[in-house]
């Protein structure tokens, strides 16, 4: 299995070209952008503290977690508009930010149970010092995620002296170096212009850039509206090379079990849902997304959405291609050797298999 590598967070603007302010869209891992400082402030406020319990209703748990319009996330909305999650004893609160980098204070600071970001940005976590376990895994991307270029760059190797756009330190920022360094090229070949993938595939699609990372439905838009040029690379051709999880604080986890399996069982209980009612799980999800039930059907084919059994594998089969800790410590490794962290975390304890592994039991 391709494993997931991402550079350090930049919460910096590095930004090398003035776009135009109708660049700036709604947007995965993306929805309102939050600004900076006392935005900030406001984010930690509005999430509360949420592991205390509802006195009128004592088994039933209160959480919340830190997500994006992504629609990886399928299987939660179904779950959330199904009530799966209370049906188990869980009051979950989704809240959507802009990019999960947004979330990183909240999470970081108590504010947030739980949190919705790529292997990249788990990794990152940990060697930031935050305790936290994931419990299962979202979605890898088959495709979902891709390279858009103009028909003047013949092919990745043509990426050398050009401008990229592609958001430093999120979840394309690796995806691209891995693509260049497939072909002998580096990040000291390009240029990177620091904007997030929604507005990365609008500069793409108004001409401003040649070259641009983004994720579907972006993608697909910008490939239809620019006839000069096509999708070049996506992640079809490294699989596994992005995934999404689901993360609790530990804290919560071991005070919160219950809580934690109803998760669980809640977006596994929305991936089955899907799976027997399409017509009626398409239409929930892409409600909440933005787009139209036949824009998520078609998307949802650059996805993987992991079943129990997959996740089982990724989370507790050590002699599994696809046992995430390995990809992970290859990751923190990589990191490492380019100096985008100070020392190698342990991520010997950030697997947690043990709710997959009771709804296994009980299946």
């Amino acid at each position: 299995m391709t494993q997931v590598q991402c550079l350090r967070i930049d919460f910096r603007s590095k930004t090398a070209m003035k776009l135009p302010r109708n660049l700036q869209l709604l947007s995965r891992r993306q929805s309102l952008r939050l600004i900076a400082g006392a935005t900030t402030g406001l984010i930690l406020h509005s999430c509360a503290q949420s592991t205390e319990t509802d006195s009128s209703q004592a088994e039933v748990v209160s959480a919340s977690i830190g997500i994006t319009s992504w629609i990886g996330n399928t299987p939660l909305h179904i779950a959330q508009e199904k009530g799966f999650f209370e049906e188990q004893g869980l009051r979950l609160d989704a809240k959507v930010f802009s990019t999960i980098l947004d979330a990183f204070p909240a999470f970081e600071a108590g504010h947030l149970d739980g949190l919705n970001p790529v292997t990249t940005e788990a990794v990152l976590l940990t060697s930031r010092g935050v305790d936290y376990r994931v419990v299962l895994v979202c979605d890898t991307s088959v495709g979902a995620d891709g390279i858009l270029a103009r028909n003047s760059v013949a092919s990745i190797k043509d990426f050398k002296g050009r401008q990229v756009a592609v958001q430093k330190g999120g979840v394309g920022h690796f995806f691209v170096l891995q693509v260049l360094e497939d072909v002998g090229l580096s990040s000291n070949d390009i240029t990177v212009i620091d904007v997030p993938p929604d507005t990365a595939a609008v500069a793409y699609q108004s001409g401003e850039v040649e070259i641009a990372y983004t994720f579907s439905p972006y993608m697909e838009e910008a490939n239809a509206a620019q006839s000069d040029g096509r999708i070049i690379y996506t992640s079809a051709e490294k699989p596994g090379a992005i995934a999404d999880l689901y993360i609790f604080k530990t804290q919560f986890v071991e005070n919160q079990a219950k809580a934690t399996e109803a998760f669980v069982r809640g977006i596994l209980k929305g991936l089955d849902f899907l799976a027997q009612n399409p017509e009626e799980g398409l239409a929930i999800a892409s409600k909440e997304l933005g787009i139209t039930p036949s824009e998520l059907e078609a998307q949802l084919k650059g996805l993987e959405l992991p079943d129990l059994q997959t996740n089982l594998a990724m989370l507790s089969d050590f002699d599994s291609d696809l046992y995430l800790q390995n990809g992970m410590e290859n990751l923190a490794n990589f990191l490492k050797s380019n100096n985008e962290i100070q020392e190698t975390p342990d991520l010997s304890q950030v697997l947690e298999p043990r709710f997959v592994e009771s709804v296994g039991a009980s299946s």
